[in-house]
């Protein structure tokens, strides 16, 4: 199941523009490298003054000139989540054109979720779509399962033309296999489990592969090393029930001085507790670094 093999990746697919006015948001299916269909949306920036032609449809000068963040969300999320969309709002609002998606397993996408594996091949997807759509600087931004993607595909992908440049990861973890809390004992057991799994897809709509990782990819930790000279924040709350504050301070602290660090005093986990004022801030720190 692992994608550490994986060095190249590849978007096609784009005839699937559903807007027609400028400023509307543009849904896609993607392609991601082994052939997994990935839903994605582009919103530009609201700060738009002329037009190009893009695969057919209008999307603004000003807009493709500036930042695209490409938003990973949390395990169980999509596209269309309220949270998403409230960071991709926040986002545009701080004059950034956003990529959303869904993961695979998640939403309108195809295929079933590695629980943070493959998924880099769908990030990846997203930032080259990006590019293709003519931004010249892409950074990334991740929530908990989606934040251990965007430091393994900055990592993994810093010499390539699907390069970031800059990444944010939210309550992401710092190892695999963490089961210190009841929330990720849970986890475990709703991915490891046939009966979770069934829960997952019914309870959740969140299609899991019941595969072991082999062989185990490149741990969050491991990642964060590889990632300079991009810029690197963490973010992470003091009332995580998930990942304890050791996760993000070891993260940090991978990155010889190079990470940014903040601690959030009364924030929960990931997305859903993102608060306006924070969006801001990471919005503001993905456009201007």
């Amino acid at each position: 199941m692992s994608s550490e093999g994986e060095s190249r990746f590849h978007m096609v697919d784009v005839s699937s523009l559903t807007s027609v006015h400028p400023c509307d948001p543009r849904r896609v299916m993607l392609h991601t490298d082994d052939g997994v269909r990935i839903e994605a949306v582009y919103e530009p920036s609201g700060a738009s003054v002329t037009e190009t032609a893009v695969a057919g449809t209008a999307v603004t000068g000003t807009a493709l000139a500036g930042t695209a963040v490409v938003v990973a969300h949390g395990f169980s999320g999509s596209a269309d989540r309220p949270a998403v969309r409230r960071a991709a709002r926040a986002f545009a609002d701080r004059g950034a054109a956003v990529v959303t998606f869904s993961f695979r397993g998640h939403g309108g996408s195809g295929g079933r979720s590695t629980v943070g594996d493959r998924e880099v091949l769908d990030l990846s997807a997203a930032v080259r779509w990006a590019r293709e759509l003519g931004h010249a600087r892409v950074a990334t931004v991740g929530f908990s399962m989606g934040g251990s993607v965007v430091l393994r595909h900055a990592a993994l992908e810093r010499d390539t033309d699907g390069r970031v440049d800059a990444v944010a990861a939210v309550s992401a973890p710092a190892r695999w296999y963490y089961r210190g809390t009841a929330p990720m004992r849970r986890l475990h057991w709703l991915v490891t489990r046939p009966a979770g799994r069934l829960v997952g897809r019914y309870g959740l709509r969140t299609r899991i592969d019941g595969r072991t990782w082999d062989p185990v990819p490149l741990s969050p930790v491991e990642a964060v090393p590889l990632i300079a000279p991009v810029p690197l924040l963490i973010v992470h709350g003091d009332r995580d029930a998930y990942f304890p504050l050791d996760h993000p301070r070891t993260l940090a602290a991978a990155g010889g001085g190079a990470a940014e660090l903040w601690l959030e005093r009364g924030m929960g986990h990931a997305e859903n507790a993102a608060d306006d004022e924070l969006l801001a801030r990471l919005g503001d720190w993905l456009t201007r670094r």
